[in-house]
């Protein structure tokens, strides 16, 4: 079937999409952000062309290009074009690269080694055609890719373990995951997939999970188990809250579930940084994208245009105003992207409530803790051919030439870089491992001014399960005061006891717990505070508190805090000294509408950046696809397709 997309101006916010087939024609008028000055073009998918969809009459003048309807991408993609500088130059240069085929393969943080003072002999040559520097998961999917995709790939870690904020340790047969654990997505396939799921799926990699459906919630109204689903989460509202927040939720999941087949309609996989994107994603979905609209209606379309814009204006539009939804949406809000609805991404939540009540949907934990999620892509890193250096201190990017052509590790080797460096470090740790004389100030600037999330309190013990509750289940939300507001600090405590999915993660008859406030700690609290000085251990015994006492809501009587055999207290500073995090930081903190997630060029050719502070942001799902974007984006685009074909998406 012969297929013509043709984007044209209609007027100054609108532009003309329109859609041809041998069978009929489509058109719609949708608004647009940040495109100005673009011409009329076509994208032609035709068989025994070349590798490029050809491209017609297409020029950019000054300008950010915006494919439409760019707002339909979900979690991991709600904005990637609208920010993404493109140029012919970059089609130009992919066509030349060499093409190879792909087949289908069958944060307590920082009790583990501190940053390394030395480093390690590199495995193999002291060079690569890409070397990324950080495995967290943004780094280690970046990595996994490139190898897949036949490049030579090196990745640093300073520590001795890989993961990033995402690493397990253990201590006395205690096994405790540093970040993250709730999880979703993993067993699923095809374009609506996890991202991470993809990655995974691309290097031929599967991860064993426990399935559940709820989490304990504690808060100023009483405790209840909450479930995901289509309909369990109304009677627990009408017993905690009233019949009208029934019927104002029921409204909201009327109104946005159908615009979930648009908010997950692009596969991050699918995504790269250059011009090759028209090939990768309009040749291949635009048109189930654009059906998906029609089938949506006007009211539907007019939705859509919504999903780059906060939440809240959704919210508001629907003129809920029960107070308990709006602080349960705050809550889910913060949760997924460390902000309110009034600074999330309508995409982002549309996702999310799609893979939560929907019918049938469940949560997954991985049996073997989030190290199971590191494993599996070191894994596929080295069957690939892929190498990892641990205890590899990157001091600096080294750049000649105006280009980053390798970097420097502490203990002076070279390792340079034949095609391109990779940070997966954050963007204010990435800015302080440049020259400073080779950074354009405009980008100084504006990653110094560039807001940051708070940081982190954290507890992970280990005790005996003995008197605890048999149903006790994984997950427990405490919230001690609407009123201040769900990102307040000392506020809210996520508590994850993964031992009672996974057993295995302790020792016979005992618990593993992960307590934490979730990025709303104040640095300035820390700041300049000796590690070994009694104030900082008095500190560390007063800003815990919370979380102690939020752990004996959750577990009731039979826990005695003082008969733990492992009790671990992280801090900011144990955030920003173990991770190498800018001031322990969760993130950048970027409300929707209010400004973009960097890109993953810099200002320095061949170097990218991938991770939490580059689009789409903060969040497992998000830093997958910004590594996989990177990775996209080193290769050709008839690679990258040949991928997407070997996968199924």
């Amino acid at each position: 079937m012969k297929i013509a997309v043709a984007i044209r101006w209609v007027d100054k916010d609108k532009i003309k999409l329109g859609w041809i087939s041998q069978r009929y024609f489509l058109s719609a008028t949708w608004p647009v952000l940040n495109c100005r000055n673009v011409s009329f073009f076509i994208v032609s998918p035709l068989p025994k062309q070349r590798e490029f969809a050809s491209i017609h009459q297409f020029s950019i003048v000054n300008s950010q290009f915006l494919f439409l309807p760019s707002m339909a991408l979900s979690t991991v993609l709600p904005n990637f074009l609208q920010h993404q500088s493109l140029t012919l130059n970059s089609i130009c240069k992919s066509r030349g690269r060499k093409q190879s085929n792909l087949a289908r393969n069958a944060s307590g943080i920082g009790v583990s080694s501190p940053p390394a003072t030395q480093t390690t002999s590199i495995p193999g040559k002291p060079e690569a055609d890409v070397v990324v520097i950080g495995s967290g998961i943004g780094g280690l999917c970046c990595a996994g890719l490139l190898s897949r995709y036949q490049q030579d790939v090196l990745v640093l870690e300073s520590h001795d373990l890989p993961g990033g904020a995402a690493h397990s340790f253990e201590i006395k047969g205690y096994k405790f995951d540093s970040g993250p654990s709730l999880f979703s997505g993993f067993q699923s396939r095809g374009p609506q997939a996890n991202p991470l799921a993809q990655v995974l799926d691309a290097l031929g990699e599967s991860i064993p999970c426990a399935n559940y459906d709820s989490w304990m919630v504690y808060i100023p109204e009483g405790e209840f188990l909450s479930r995901i689903g289509p309909t369990e989460f109304f009677k627990d509202l009408e017993k905690y809250a009233s019949l009208d927040a029934v019927r104002e939720w029921k409204k909201l999941l009327d109104t946005i579930l159908p615009l979930s087949a648009a908010a997950m309609a692009l596969p991050p996989l699918s995504i790269r940084s250059d011009l090759g994107v028209l090939s990768t994603v309009a040749a291949r979905y635009v048109p189930s994208l654009v059906k998906s609209f029609a089938q949506m209606g006007p009211q539907g379309a007019l939705g859509a245009t919504k999903l780059l814009r906060p939440f809240s204006e959704i919210i508001d539009s629907l003129e809920l105003k029960d107070p308990f939804i709006r602080n349960w949406i705050d809550l889910l809000s913060f949760l997924l992207a460390g902000v309110k609805s009034n600074g999330i991404l309508s995409a982002e939540m549309i996702y999310m409530f799609a893979e939560w009540y929907k019918p049938g949907c469940t949560l997954e934990y991985p049996l073997l803790g989030s190290g199971a999620i590191v494993d599996a892509l070191v894994r596929g890193i080295q069957k690939f051919g892929g190498r990892i250096s641990l205890r590899s201190h990157v001091e600096n990017i080294v750049v000649q030439n105006g280009r980053a052509v390798g970097v420097k590790l502490r203990s002076g080797q070279f390792i340079r870089a034949q095609k391109a460096v990779v940070s997966n470090a954050s963007m204010w740790d990435t800015l302080n491992l440049l020259p400073k004389e080779v950074i354009p100030k405009s980008y100084q600037d504006r990653i110094k001014m560039t807001p940051q999330c708070e940081s982190f309190m954290h507890l992970h013990l280990g005790f005996e399960a003995k008197g605890i509750r048999e149903d006790l289940g994984i997950h427990h939300i405490v919230v001690n005061d609407w009123d201040r507001g769900v990102d307040a600090d000392q506020n809210v405590v996520l508590i994850s006891v993964p031992s009672a999915l996974s057993p295995d993660l302790a020792p016979p008859g005992k618990h593993i717990l992960h307590a934490y406030t979730p990025g709303t700690e104040p640095f300035e609290l820390w700041e300049g505070l000796d590690r070994r000085s009694a104030e900082y251990k008095e500190l560390k015994t007063k800003r815990s508190e919370v979380m102690w006492r939020a752990v004996e809501r959750a577990l009731g009587s039979g826990f005695d805090r003082e008969k733990c055999e492992v009790k671990l207290v992280g801090t900011p500073l144990t955030h920003q000294r173990f991770l190498r995090r800018n001031r322990g930081t969760y993130g950048p903190a970027i409300e929707a509408g209010k400004g973009n997630f960097p890109g993953h060029p810099t200002p320095i050719p061949q170097l990218y950046c991938c991770g939490d502070s580059t689009f789409p942001g903060i969040g497992v799902p998000a830093v997958a696809a910004s590594g996989a974007i990177v990775a996209n984006s080193l290769v050709s685009v008839s690679q990258h397709s040949q991928l997407l074909d070997a996968v199924g998406i």
